[in-house]
C-alpha cells in the first residue's frame, strides 16, 4: 500500500478545508471529529449565545415547578442556561422529579442526564414537528414548559396547543450575530485557502451568514462558487434554500455526528469519481 493511499484511508477528509460556524463554545466537538479524519477547520462563529435581557420569565417558572407536568428542552444551551438559573435560586434535580422530560436530540438528552435527570421523550427526527408527533396524544389537559432560545420557530407551543395543552414559552438565552465575525468571514472566503465546505448546524446559522456576508446576495453567491454547504437537517436546509442558497450535503441524522457522515460521504464519492 502506498503512502498516499494509507494516508488517505486513515484520514479520509485529508486536504479537505471546512469553515465550522458553530458558537465558539460549541465548534469544539465537530471541529475535533472533522480535524481526526485529516480536515483542516477554520472556525469562525456565525452565532453568539447571550444571556436573555430578563432571567424573571425563567426564573418565575422555576419557582413553579410544581404547576407542570412536562418540561420541553430544545438544545444544550436551553439545559445549561436552566440548570445556571435553578442554581442561583437553589433548586435542586429534586424539583424536577415530578415532570416527565422531551428532548430534542440525544446531545440535549445527554446533557440533561449529565445532571442525574431521566429523559422520558426523545422524537426520531430531531426536529419541532417530531416533538409535536411524539407529545401531541400525552398532551392534552396538561400544563407543558418549553425552555428555549429567545428566537425559535413557534411550531411547538402553537401545534400542543391546538392539542389541548397549556404552554408556558420561557426563553433561557438569545442567540445574535458575532459582529467581531464579519471582517474574518470575508477574507477568508477570498482567500487562496478559501473553505470547499461551510456546515451551518440551524437556521439561525443561516440567518446570521447572510447578515455577516452582507445584505447583497448577488456578491454572496459569487463569493461561494467552488464550495459547497452542508446542512444539518431540514430545517436549516429549508432556510438555506429561503435565502435561495444551495444545499450541497444533507445529514441523513440530524446530529453532529450525522453531518460529519454526510460529509465524509460527499468527499468519498467525489474522490471515487474519475
Amino acid at each position: 500500500m502506498s503512502q498516499k493511499t494509507k494516508v488517505s484511508k486513515n484520514k479520509p477528509l485529508h486536504q479537505l478545508r471546512v469553515l465550522v460556524g458553530r458558537a465558539k463554545h460549541q465548534a469544539g466537538a465537530l471541529s475535533t471529529e472533522l480535524r481526526k479524519f485529516g480536515a483542516t477547520v477554520i472556525e469562525i462563529p456565525f452565532i453568539e449565545i447571550r444571556k436573555p435581557q430578563s432571567y424573571k420569565p425563567l426564573d418565575a417558572a422555576l419557582k413553579n415547578l410544581e404547576r407542570y407536568d412536562w418540561l420541553i428542552l430544545t438544545s444544550v444551551n436551553g439545559v445549561e442556561a436552566m440548570w445556571q438559573r435553578m442554581a442561583e435560586l437553589r433548586l435542586t434535580k429534586e424539583s424536577l422529579k415530578h415532570l416527565r422530560i422531551a428532548a430534542i436530540g440525544p446531545a440535549t438528552q445527554k446533557a440533561i442526564e449529565k445532571r442525574g435527570v431521566e429523559v422520558d421523550v426523545v422524537p426520531k427526527e430531531y426536529i419541532a414537528e417530531s416533538v409535536v408527533r411524539s407529545l401531541r396524544k400525552r398532551a392534552k389537559g396538561k400544563r407543558l414548559l418549553l425552555v428555549r432560545a429567545k428566537v425559535a420557530r413557534d411550531v411547538i407551543p402553537l401545534e400542543l396547543r391546538k392539542a389541548g395543552a397549556t404552554v408556558d414559552v420561557v426563553e433561557a438565552y438569545e442567540t445574535v450575530v458575532p459582529q467581531s465575525s464579519r471582517a474574518r468571514l470575508r477574507t477568508v472566503l477570498k482567500s487562496r485557502r478559501r473553505p470547499q465546505v461551510i456546515t451551518f448546524t440551524s437556521s439561525s446559522t443561516v440567518k446570521n451568514f447572510i447578515d455577516l456576508m452582507g445584505k447583497s446576495l448577488a456578491p454572496t453567491l459569487s463569493r461561494l462558487d467552488g464550495i459547497q454547504l452542508a446542512s444539518i437537517g431540514p430545517v436549516t436546509s429549508s432556510t438555506l434554500r429561503e435565502m435561495d442558497l444551495r444545499v450541497d450535503i444533507a445529514a441523513k441524522k440530524f446530529t453532529i455526528p450525522g453531518l460529519l457522515d454526510a460529509i465524509m460521504r460527499e468527499v468519498a464519492t467525489r474522490r471515487a469519481t474519475p
